[in-house]
């Protein structure tokens, strides 16, 4: 991986935990630089009768760093949207933009564009969060087209950003192997990143083994003990 920039964007913080923090610690060890996106303030997730939103929100931020630092993410950015009501219009897709032309990214990671819900397999089937499926339209927009394009967004240019062109970009998918990444040697990080965010779990234990479940369960396809699996997009 040596000197790539890797970009992962979600919709709330632990998103990209959840999917992705095994491979970014892996490629970071390898030598890449990362940063994170978060775009929604994950001001909803909490059933505690005494939390309110701006007590959540910095819960939620701090929770994040905690984990970004611990996978060796140089930087979080949050967007701060309204947790539950994002959606891929002009204003999220000008400030996702905006990042891809200043950090330059070769890799962008995020969420799945076609998941909708997946049927019930046992216990496991679900309705994918209506933030998820914003923001995985609003970043495949903005890697191709929209950050390539001079003229989208011109008034970037007296900011000092010119237009990049993304190579790869990774969508999360959690039924179908495609693009399989050994994460076998970095998956205690993701699971140490995944139980920073102590608010949002109350039986961490059950979650460590659910996510286990699942990386062996990818890793069993290419021989590894853990995997991580995503669609691959190399882009012209």
């Amino acid at each position: 991986m040596n000197r790539k920039v890797i970009l992962g964007i979600g919709a709330h913080p632990d998103d990209l935990d959840f999917t992705a923090a095994g491979t970014i610690a892996k490629w970071v060890k390898e030598g890449a630089t990362a940063y994170y996106i978060i775009a929604t303030d994950g001001s909803r997730g909490s059933d505690d009768p005494k939390m309110t939103h701006d007590k959540l929100i910095k819960i939620r931020e701090e929770e994040q760093k905690a984990a970004a630092g611990i996978l060796g993410v140089s930087e979080v950015f949050f967007l701060s949207h309204a947790d539950t009501q994002l959606v891929p219009d002009e204003k999220l897709k000008e400030q996702i933009v905006r990042y891809i032309r200043k950090l330059k990214p070769d890799i962008v990671i995020t969420l799945s564009p076609d998941l909708f819900f997946k049927p019930s397999e046992n216990y496991d089937g679900y309705v994918n969060h209506t933030d998820h499926r914003a923001i995985a339209v609003a970043v495949m927009d903005c890697v191709f087209p929209l950050a390539r394009d001079r003229l989208t967004y011109l008034n970037h240019e007296s900011e000092g950003l010119t237009p990049h062109k993304v190579k790869e970009l990774l969508f999360m998918n959690l039924t179908d192997p495609e693009y399989i990444v050994d994460i076998t040697d970095t998956f205690d990080k993701k699971l140490a990143a995944l139980g920073a965010h102590k608010s949002q779990f109350k039986d961490l234990e059950a979650l460590k083994k659910r996510q286990t479940a699942r990386a062996e369960r990818f890793g069993k396809e290419r021989g590894y003990k853990y995997a991580e699996n995503f669609t691959r997009i190399i882009l012209p």
